[in-house]
């Protein structure tokens, strides 16, 4: 599992990235390591089929987004927990993105 520690918007977050052959695990937390809301993308056909597991009182989009965007790039299934303190506010959400994109390569 590759993790990092990286600052968006003045706040840190663990970013934790796990690789399999057919998709990817993707977890996000804002202090301690932790599970938070949980969305599942499968992407193996024309369109995505996304799920909200564990929903999320303000990181919806994100998490869809994120998982869309990760099941399409593996042609399989992407799972994605985001563990934030409050809402990320776009400015982060671009900056954690951006760095999960890159850890996955």
């Amino acid at each position: 599992m590759d993790t990092r520690t990286a600052t968006a918007g003045g706040r840190t977050f663990t970013l934790s990235v796990k690789s399999f052959e057919n998709g990817c695990a993707v977890f996000v937390s804002e202090g301690p390591e932790r599970i938070g809301s949980l969305t599942v993308s499968l992407s193996s056909g024309p369109a995505p089929v996304t799920t909200e597991v564990i929903p999320s009182r303000t990181e919806s989009l994100f998490l869809r987004m994120m998982a869309e965007r990760l099941g399409a790039r593996a042609r399989g299934i992407a799972l994605v927990s985001v563990a934030a303190r409050g809402e990320l506010g776009g400015e982060a959400a671009r900056a954690l993105m951006s760095e999960i994109m890159e850890m996955v390569g």
